[in-house]
């Protein structure tokens, strides 16, 4: 695993149950504000989805964007949660978590 990758799924780890968090802020909190694109595709490599909650992890408009298992699957996970979403988008201003 890349040191980048690893440092994306450490920071992934801490978005709390309920919350989300999205690609741009974790390239933020990396040091690496345009490298938001990266983390998708580091995410899209998550070798532990249960452990890792990648599905926690939108884009930073609220549009829960794409996931491995598919979007209704990351719908469902994140409702399941207690996060509400509204065509295919999360209210950011109530769910977000900043790293």
């Amino acid at each position: 695993m890349r040191e980048f990758q690893r440092r994306v799924l450490e920071l992934t780890a801490k978005v709390p149950r309920g919350k989300v968090t999205t690609y741009k802020q974790i390239a933020l909190a990396m040091g690496k504000p345009k490298a938001y694109r990266a983390v998708a595709r580091a995410l899209a490599e998550n070798p532990y989805p249960i452990k890792i909650p990648c599905h926690r992890v939108v884009r930073s408009d609220g549009n829960v964007g794409g996931y491995t298992g598919g979007v209704e699957k990351k719908i469902k996970l994140l409702r399941d949660e207690g996060v509400q979403i509204k065509k295919n988008k999360v209210l950011l201003s109530k769910y977000l978590f900043k790293l």
